[in-house]
């Protein structure tokens, strides 16, 4: 199912998590280091870029990961993970696990983005309308696009659904441009 540095490394996790019974753990953790990461472009950069030496890396993670109240197990895999200098596929990772989680549950992941946040009602809905199709639970992630300027864009697994904004609009410039 995995393939790749990220890949190995949540397949680890996720047997390290499951032998000491914190998949709920490590995925709530998980969830917020990637909700970090969104929202502060400068975690972001420190992540990604490898301008930065594994020592410098590690100390600034580690302040994050007191502050943010991350488990030991899942601060342990990040430390290691960023001594090996494969910080950068650290989000792969954490998809990885989730995809990984997900299926040991029966459920299906989707990737929702939304120009805006979407509020619990409407995360309900969009889960009851995914389940009533694929007939099974579905675990959603979402993220906020504000270019999509308003609908939603919807993956579940190879299928992608897009009802945004940005993409009607762009079949419409195309519609015109060729009639004209």
């Amino acid at each position: 199912m995995t393939s790749g540095v990220s890949g190995r490394y949540a397949s680890a996790l996720f047997e390290l998590a499951r032998e000491q019974n914190e998949l709920d753990k490590v995925d709530q953790d998980l969830g917020k280091f990637q909700a970090m990461l969104d929202q502060s472009p400068d975690l972001y950069r420190l992540v990604r870029s490898p301008a930065f030496a594994a020592e410098e890396q590690e100390r600034a993670l580690g302040a994050v990961m007191d502050w943010a109240a991350i488990g030991a197990t899942t601060g342990n895999f990040l430390k290691v993970v960023t001594r090996n200098r494969r910080l950068f596929a650290a989000e792969g990772m954490i998809k990885g696990f989730r995809q990984q989680l997900a299926l040991h549950r029966g459920e299906m992941v989707a990737e929702v983005q939304s120009a805006t946040p979407l509020n619990d009602a409407q995360l309900a809905a969009l889960k009851s309308t995914l389940k009533a199709s694929y007939g099974k639970d579905v675990r959603l992630n979402a993220k906020v696009d504000p270019s999509l300027l308003g609908g939603l864009v919807v993956k579940v697994g190879s299928r992608m659904f897009d009802s945004s904004l940005r993409t009607k609009l762009m079949n419409l410039k195309v519609v015109l441009k060729g009639t004209g």
